[in-house]
Parts: structure tokens; sequence; C-alpha cells
């Protein structure tokens, strides 16, 4: 089930890991989960109460500007029919909220999918049907509607060492935002003696186990980031309040500004005035809405603009592959050409088996192209969905852009060639489509890709058609690959093979046990020019081997392609989704390439995975994404792959597609919980006595579904953007450095130890440059006037009583003298008991650095002007007074 979008007013964007998301309203499930009717309508209303609570709660806590107007629920297609709407434009891949079975990692806990910079929106939000359901884990996460609000608690530092000005101690504290809640510290684990919490004589920090145990009775008013639950709590932390000090994914991410600062500075809320009145906003109104059977058009060119580069037979072959392979079982699918008039070449059929299949492909066009092009689309067709291809100029497109955005249809697009009308992406964004780029290279499979990413929209990725392998070779006379399929794909299984000429390449085809297939076993069709074989039943697990050799004689292009879909209707096929930040962009601007690489809600981490960029007309951008947590990669190990694309060769559109592989090794889950997600409480302090909630809610015993996964090989498409503003070659430098997000500093016996993961020149490459202070907001405002570091630790600079505290950010520098934020600021903590502080008279020292660099090729400069460069790996690097050595 899901929650779709507000259609009306603006709707909160909420401050998900510590940092904004924007939160339309809509709920979905990617597998219906299967309960009770009962608890069917108990869902709806959980929903209902919760979004209504949240609206009046976000309406106070947002200083009277926003709440939630009109809330449409999709009901998933699995349930019974009943008298709900039909929705328009919504879908379960657009949703900002889901209900569905426990990601493993959280169980019932809510959490966010958020991988963006600060101030970005996030995917979705998550909540089990049990969240919406059991009231007892409203003690444990504070009532539904707040937590909707909140969503999310980072805990990656649960105390940390905090100066109070005014009488220049130091403290053991918990990262909140106000310093005014009270409560008590209490040990739930053996790490405790005599049930007290114990300080770690290293670091001056409660060691595991101690929790914090907040008063039930509070006056504190803020922060609604950090616990939610309290009554008292109705306010976001401000200027005035906010702590810069704690060492958490807020101040990280967003520059330690408060949460009220990075949601009123947002696009969502320019402009946005509080109420005048004293009146309420009326509570929510919900829609019920159900997609029942997926309704498609093919609405393909065939004018003018479709004569040469081979267009009308790639078309066809794209088009009966998505009609064979791709389109789910059940849809109803019409086709209708167009030119200066519009041509109806079959009537709306369903797919039940192959027969109707075939039939359908029989009417795509083979007949030489004519007339103009008019794109412009009319009837009725609320609830449907368009796969508009399109290669000419359409000058009256724009005086029907409303009517076509209004007819109630999701519009994909396929730009096939450089002169393709420059308004179908709109038609796309504006409806909730996909837009796709083929160019007319002839080695290109761009237009297979496009049609094999349009996929229903329901959220039913088990009937989704999934791209094992799409290759194609033009120089050679002969190519060889293999292909993993893997235990979560098998059914469906075909092999398609493309070319150019009359007659077909010689195949070979081996599957893992050494069976062959040739081309005797492939149904070819010498007029399409595509060779098919399906694989019966489950195809077999492991490496399948395929070799193509060309029997022309010039050379020509080869196509290998492979899909598959689930074996198994109970466990999820790993799937690939890819985008880019943005689906327009100026050159300077920075922009990001995605790849999410799943199974189900559970990420996949180990994979490789490459990312190619195309061009119109030049050549492609090959990258290697990565999820290390550098750079554009917020997250470390959430399973999305990221990296900054900057190296534009000219204006126009471009084309993405993504490759992933993994061998068959073991790759254990992260032990930390990557995503934002809300915070466990685990008792509280009524009437002077201790009341413990109940434990955290268990999750998912899968602590093996990585070792399970094993190898796989996966392609998708991640649609098309536009480039504008490129300038010509050589290009500029004006691309800085990436911020470094994961600086951190500790301290063992007199060495403090530095790590973080390398960012470098052009966002990926570059030299570190590090400075300390007393004082993060010093280094953050101030960080040119601030000490560079260094050989030696000066302990008399920063000295005070039993606990030194030294504050450390880095920088980093390029050869063009351009220079990247400044990183995180990290805390080093020297802390000496109060005996050895009173024997020892605070005479220690720190005589070393240790600095550990992760990732790109990166350098340290240091005081000295010395250099230390190269840091590919783990390595460390010890600084003394005399000598700077590498380990």
């Amino acid at each position: 089930m899901f929650v779709s979008r507000c259609s009306s007013k603006k709707v909160w964007p909420s401050t998900g890991p510590e940092f904004q998301h924007e939160r339309e309203s809509a709920v979905t499930a990617p597998k219906p989960v299967v309960l009770l009717v009962p608890l069917l309508t108990d869902i709806v209303k959980g929903i209902k109460e919760m979004i209504t609570e949240a609206s009046f709660y976000l309406f106070n806590a947002t200083q009277r500007r926003v709440y939630f107007q009109n809330i449409k629920i999709l009901i998933p297609a699995t349930w019974k029919a009943n008298s709900y709407g039909k929705p328009k434009h919504d879908s379960y891949e657009k949703a900002e909220v889901i209900v569905a079975a426990p990601y493993w990692k959280h169980g019932d806990e809510p959490y966010t999918l958020q991988y963006g910079e600060c101030g970005n929106m996030g995917k979705y939000i998550h909540f089990t049907p049990n969240f919406l359901v059991n009231d007892y884990l409203i003690d444990v996460y504070g009532s539904r509607g707040r937590v909707f609000v909140h969503e999310r608690y980072n805990n990656e530092k649960p105390f940390y060492n905090w100066t109070k000005s005014i009488l220049n101690d130091k403290y053991s504290f918990i990262p909140r935002c106000a310093s005014d809640l009270t409560g008590i510290y209490i040990c739930e684990k053996k790490s405790c003696t005599e049930g007290n919490c114990v300080i770690n004589q290293l670091t001056g920090l409660f060691k595991e186990g101690c929790a914090f145990i907040p008063e039930r009775t509070q006056t504190a008013k803020s922060s609604i980031m950090y616990m939610q639950s309290l009554s008292s709590v109705v306010e976001f932390c401000n200027e005035g309040n906010h702590n810069r000090e704690a060492p958490n994914l807020q101040n990280r991410m967003c520059d330690y500004r408060s949460t009220w600062d990075v949601i009123i500075s947002s696009m969502d809320f320019n402009n946005t005035l509080p109420r005048t009145d004293a009146s309420l906003p009326p509570p929510p109104t919900f829609s019920l809405l159900q997609k029942r059977d997926r309704v498609i058009c093919l609405v393909l060119e065939v004018s003018h603009s479709m004569n040469g580069d081979d267009r009308i037979n790639r078309l066809r072959q794209a088009a009966e592959f998505y009609l064979l392979q791709v389109v789910e079982d059940n849809s109803y699918v019409g086709i209708v050409t167009f030119n200066n008039e519009g041509e109806i070449r079959s009537q709306l059929h369903q797919i039940v088996n192959k027969h109707v299949r075939k039939q359908l492909a029989s009417y795509l066009p083979t007949a030489a192209p004519s007339g103009g092009t008019n794109i412009c689309v009319d009837g009725n067709i609320y609830g449907s969905e368009i796969i508009l291809l399109t290669a000419g100029e359409d000058g009256g497109i724009i005086e029907c852009f409303s009517n076509v955005i209004n007819s109630g249809s999701i519009i994909h697009t396929i730009a096939l060639g450089p002169s393709a009308a420059k308004e179908v992406e709109q038609l796309a964004h504006e409806t909730g489509g996909l837009a796709c780029f083929a160019s007319d290279r002839l080695d290109s499979n761009d237009l297979i890709d496009g049609f094999s990413a349009i996929s229903t929209g329901n959220g039913d990725t088990f009937s989704h058609s999934i791209q094992a392998c799409l290759v194609t070779s033009f120089n050679a006379l002969q190519f060889s690959r293999t292909v993993t399929i893997d235990s979560t794909v098998g059914k469906d299984t075909f092999f398609v093979v493309t070319w150019q000429t009359a007659e077909p390449p010689r195949i070979t085809l081996l599957d893992p046990s050494g069976k062959s297939y040739t081309n005797k076993d492939f149904e070819v069709n010498t007029v399409s020019q595509v060779a098919r074989l399906q694989i019966l039943g489950i195809a077999e697990v492991g490496e399948w081997t395929y070799a193509l050799m060309n029997t022309h004689l010039s050379l020509q292009a080869l196509t290998m392609t492979v899909t598959s879909r689930a074996a198994n209707s109970n466990i999820p096929a790993i799937n690939v989704k890819a985008h880019v930040s943005s689906d327009r962009n100026e050159y300077s601007r920075s922009m990001v390439v995605y790849a999410q690489v799943s199974q189900g809600l559970s990420p996949i981490l180990g994979a490789n995975v490459t990312a190619i960029i195309k061009p119109e007309t030049g050549d492609p951008l090959i990258l290697e994404l990565l999820d290390n947590g550098a750079g554009s990669d917020i997250v470390k190990n959430d399973g999305v792959y990221s990296r900054y694309i900057y190296s534009f060769s000219e204006n126009g559109r471009y084309n993405l597609k993504v490759h992933v592989q993994r061998a068959n090794k073991t790759v254990r889950p992260h032990p930390t919980v990557p995503w934002s997600h809300s915070m466990y409480i685990p008792g509280y302090v009524e009437n002077g006595k201790i009341q413990m909630n109940p434990p955290r809610p268990s999750v998912i015993n899968n602590e093996d579904i990585q070792t399970r996964v094993g190898g796989f090989s996966r392609t998708a498409s991640g649609g098309s953007f536009i480039m504008s503003a490129v300038p010509t070659r050589p290009h500029t430098d004006v691309f800085p450095p990436c911020k470094i997000i994961d600086f951190h500093a500790r301290t063992a016996n007199d060495v403090i130890i530095l790590s973080w993961t390398a960012s470098g020149d052009d966002l990926d490459q570059g030299q570190a440059e590090i400075r300390t202070s007393e004082s993060p907001l010093e280094l953050r405002d101030n960080f040119d006037k601030t000490m560079l570091e260094i050989f030696v630790f000066k302990p008399e600079a920063f000295a005070t009583e039993n606990i030194t505290i030294i504050y450390v950010a880095i920088r980093v520098i390029e050869k063009a003298s351009l220079h990247s934020d400044v990183s995180n600021i990290a805390q080093a903590v020297k802390f000496v008991p109060p005996m050895d502080y009173l024997t020892d008279n605070v005479k220690y020292s720190v005589s070393r650095i240790v600095l550990l660099g992760f990732g790109l090729i990166t350098s340290i400069c240091l005081i000295t002007s010395v250099t230390i460069c190269a840091l590919k790996k783990r390595k460390k690097v010890v600084v003394t007074e005399t000598a700077t050595n590498l380990l």
C-alpha cells in the first residue's frame, strides 16, 4: 500500500537523516502483505489517524505554516475491489511513504531512505503494518503522528564530550539538541559494574551499555528530531538552541545548521508565511485509489523523421522485444502509429498467452516512413500509460501540453536521435513517466534499454522482466561473454540476438552444465533480424557462456540481451534502479549518478557497478560507482552506489545505463543501520521510578542474507537527462574537490588517530589540509585562521584540567587551487582520571598523530610542506617531530 502525493497545499519537507527530506504524502507496498480482512481495514485506519495527528503537530511545529490537506492512499491491486477511485499519475514507484513487510535490519522500526545531500528530499518513508496497528509500539517510539513528523534519530555516537563554556567544565553527554532535557543514565549491559555506568579511562565517555532514560514529564520544547515522544517537545531545534558540538548527522551533513534553518530555507518554504488567524487548519481529506488492470498504448512515430539510420527496423526490434518479453501478463496493450495523423494499428488486447504477444508484435510498423510529425494525443485515457517514441520536431506540441498532461495518463517518452522534439521530456516529467534517449550510433542498444526500463509501477517486482545482460559489439568478427543467472531469477529466461544484415550470426550458448544451444535451437526472424531462445522452466543457476560470430563480409552490430523474472513468488529478485540527481542541468553545477542495488528492501553490498553515460554524438563516459561513504556517496554500505559526473562533452541529451556484477563471494551486511530511523526509547522516569519499555522490536534473523545471494549480473537503464551551457573544450577547471564527510579522530594512549575516506580533484581527487581548534564553530567559519597541523601535538595550547578536547577539520585542495568545503569536525579527547591529574599535574602529551586515508588518490599537506602521496587503500601515516614515515 502507499500514500500518494498531496494534491494541493505545500507539504512539509521533513528533516530526515537529521537533514531535510520532502514529505508529500503517499502509502504503498512493494509486495502486498497477505493479511486478514479486518487487519486491512485497520491499516487504512491507522494511516488516516497517523497523518491527521501529524498534520496538526506539523502545523504547530512549523509555526503555523504548513499542514497536510489532501492525501491519496493507493490500495494494492491484490486487495478485494471496492468503490475505490482510479489513480491518475500516482504509482508505487513515485510514493513518498510505503507500508510493507519489515526490512530485516529495522524490524518494525520506521525509517527513511535518504542518500542525497542536506536539503534533498528522501526517497521514501517505510512503515510496517505491525507499526500501524499495534499500540504497544507507541511506548517505544511515541505516537505515530509524531513519529511521522520526526523520521530520524542518529545513534552513531550515543555519547560525546561536551564543553560547558561558563564553567569551563567537560561532560560526557548525549548528542541531543536542547540541554534542558532531564533524565538519568543507567547501564543495560554487563559491561557496567554494580549497575552503574562506567567511564572509559581513555575517552572520558561512558562505556557501551549505558543508556539515557529521560523523565516522562519535561519542560523542554525541543527537539522533535531528538525525542519527539515527550509530550512537551513541540519544536524543531533552531539557531538559538541548536547543539553544534554534537557529533551527529545533522551537524556533519548540514554544516552545523539547525533543523529549522534547513527547513525554512528550503524551496518548499520560500515565501511561505505563517497563518495570521487563530483558527486551526482543517483535518486532511483522504482518497482511496486502486489501480486494477494495466493499460498501455504504444504510440510510435512513422513520419519522414524515421528515415535513415535503420530507425524503423530498430524500432521494430525494440518494440517487439518489449511485447514478447517485458510487458507483464494480464496487461492490456494497444498500438498507434502517427505522422501528421494517427492510425490505430491494434485495439487493446489483454496479454494472456504467447499467441497474443506475437499477434501484437505483428501489428508493429514495417513500411517506409512518410509525412510530418504531430505528437498531440486526444481522447479519454485516464489511468492508462503511453509509451511515446518520436524522432521528429513538432512545433505545435506546446499548444496541446495542458490537454495531454490533464488527460490522466502516465506518459513515458523515448526520444530517438538528435532532432526529436525538445519538449517531450517535459511530458514524462509532468505525468510521472520515464524519459529515455536513444542515439543513432550503430553500436547502440539504447532503444532496447529504453523499452526494458518501462515496467509496471504497482510495486509488484515479482512480475518485472529483469535484464541480466545487454552487450553490443560492432568492430569484432566474433565475441564471447558470460552472464550469471543467480538463484533469485530464472523464470521466463530469454536469450535474444539482434543483427543488421540479411543472415544471422553464428550463435553458440552453453549452460552451466555444459549443454549447448545453437542457431537451430533459436527462433530466428530474418525480417526483423532477431533470434530468440526461451529456456523452459527455471533456468539453471550459474554462468552461461555465449559466443556470436559475424558470418557477413562487412562489420555489423551484434547484440545479445538476456532477460529473466523472479524464480520464486516469495523471494524478491535482485534489482537495480539507476537515476541522476537532476533531469536538466547546467554545466558547472554538480551532478550525481546513482544506482540502488537491492533485493526487496535489503541493500546488496560488494557489487561492481559501472555507469555508461552516452551523449548524442560524442564518445561515452564510463564511471565506476562507489558505496564507500566518500564524495557523492553520503552513506557507506547502504547499497546505493554513486559518483559525481562533470566531464560533459556537449550540450543536449545524455543516456544513462549501468552494469552491475558481483562474484560468488561472501559479503556480510554492515553492522550498523545505514539510513534514517526512529529513536528507540528504552524507558522513562516517572515519579522517581524507572519504567522500562519493551525491548527494541526484534529484526528478522537474516544475518547471512548477503552470503546467500551469491554472484549475479544486471543491466539497467537510468533514463536520460539534458545538459546545457557546456563550454567548448578545453574546459576551465571549475569543479572543486568534494567535502570530506566522514572525518574521525580518536586517541589511543599518546597517539591521535585521524581517519577519513579521501575525496579529490574535480570532486574526486586532491590534497588535504588539516587544522585544529578548541572551537568547532571557529573551524567552520574561520578555517584559514585556525592552527595548521602539525608534526607534534602541542598540549599547552589546549590542555584544560583533566580533559583535553581538540576539534580537527580537514579541507581538500586541488592543483588549480580550488578547495572543498570544510569537512565535518572531528573531536579528539584526552581524558586523565582525577587521581592521575592530581599526581601528574597535567604533564602529559600526545606525541604522535596517525593519519588513516581510505579510497581514492589523495595527499596530505602539513605545515612543513612535506607531502605524503598515494594513499590508495588503508594505510597509516605516523607523524613525529623529526620525520614522516609511511607504515
